[in-house]
């Protein structure tokens, strides 16, 4: 998960997109596993010359991952972060002949047809009110039986289990003690957070099948389903 905002926000988000590629690995358990799985999801059903699509592209990392694993897939990844979309470039360069990235929310990704759908540590960024529209966006670009694979932040919604876990999760990420409640704070307030329970529901009511948990790593969950 990326670290939350202080101060200038151009100048975090310049910053930050330079020095991503170091924070996932840090941050989310097993995260090379976690591609290696969405990769491994994806390709039960997406065709050897498959069309994918990705949001929250920004970074690069799984783009790259699922490019370099699957030669002949195609690539388009959104993101809101120019700046994002600039560390994806140089990331996942190699591949640029497959892939093509859009600057935006879901709204500025082509209508698809996609063989699949990835969104990887983004919706919990997505405020709750946009949520289940952004799900629907996704779903309607997919074709039929299309394999969505999504990983984020979620926790139940009850305290006191809300605060632990999201203290675990600023202590797995290596967060300096004297840090340790400013930045369980800025989750707690500054991300959209759903429970295991809400976010299965809101994938079934965006119109995706077989919705079904594939990781789970601390305070991060995964989910795989099919658009219907």
């Amino acid at each position: 998960m990326p670290d939350l905002p202080t101060g200038n926000t151009d100048a975090f988000r310049a910053a930050h997109a330079r020095s991503y590629a170091e924070g996932p690995p840090r941050q989310v358990p097993g995260f090379a596993d976690l591609h290696r799985m969405t990769s491994l999801l994806l390709a039960e059903r997406v065709p050897s010359h498959g069309r994918v699509l990705i949001l929250g592209a920004g970074g690069g990392l799984e783009l790259k991952a699922l490019a370099d694993a699957h030669p002949h897939w195609t690539f388009d990844g959104v993101d809101p972060s120019a700046d994002m979309l600039e560390a994806a470039e140089r990331v996942a360069g190699s591949h640029s002949a497959r892939m093509r990235l859009h600057h935006g929310y879901i709204d500025a990704a082509p209508e698809g047809p996609f063989d699949g759908g990835v969104c990887l540590l983004t919706l919990h960024f997505v405020p709750r009110d946009q949520r289940l529209e952004t799900l629907r966006e996704v779903r309607r670009r997919l074709a039929p039986d299309a394999p969505f694979v999504v990983a984020h932040i979620s926790v139940p919604r009850a305290e006191p289990q809300r605060s632990t876990w999201i203290a675990r999760h600023v202590a797995f990420a290596g967060t300096d003690p004297a840090n340790a409640e400013n930045a369980m704070r800025a989750i707690a307030t500054k991300l959209s957070i759903l429970s295991p329970e809400e976010d299965e529901a809101m994938l079934r009511e965006a119109g995706f099948s077989g919705v079904s948990l594939f990781y789970a790593g601390l305070t991060f969950r995964g989910w795989t389903g099919y658009a219907r």
